[in-house]
């Protein structure tokens, strides 16, 4: 039987957060939540062998998506997670900077509970 993998979701909207985290649940899915980049980065450091993957919003107030986007693709301990730019900005400069970055995959809000769940079940058993 597979290990159960932990989904790291950072936004700094309370709604966006709570409503990813119910879907992800009823998916069968372990979630941490956090609400800013420096946060998103401690919980990566103390947790990085058990996050599959993380759901991280781009435009939040402090450390940016791209920045934590950044951080974890350059550095060998972190980068193996699938990083999912979970984002409104959905302008193609914004989708070829995050794929410059390092970003998995890339998911735009709205977006539906059943488009979220087979997106993250597809990304993790890839």
């Amino acid at each position: 039987m597979t290990e159960k993998k932990t989904i790291l979701i950072v936004d700094d909207e309370p709604d966006i957060v709570n409503l990813t985290e119910k879907f992800l649940k009823l998916g069968d899915f372990n979630t941490i939540t956090c609400n800013n980049g420096r946060d998103a980065m401690e919980i990566v450091k103390e947790s990085h062998n058990e996050i599959g993957l993380i759901l991280l919003d781009i435009m939040m107030p402090g450390t940016s998506g791209y920045s934590v986007l950044k951080e974890i693709k350059t550095n060998e301990k972190y980068k193996h997670i699938i990083v999912v730019l979970f984002t409104v900005k959905s302008f193609n400069e914004d989708i070829q900077k995050g794929k410059k970055l390092g970003a998995d995959a890339y998911l735009t809000k709205p977006f539906s509970g059943k488009e979220l769940l087979k997106f993250v079940k597809d990304l993790l058993t890839a």
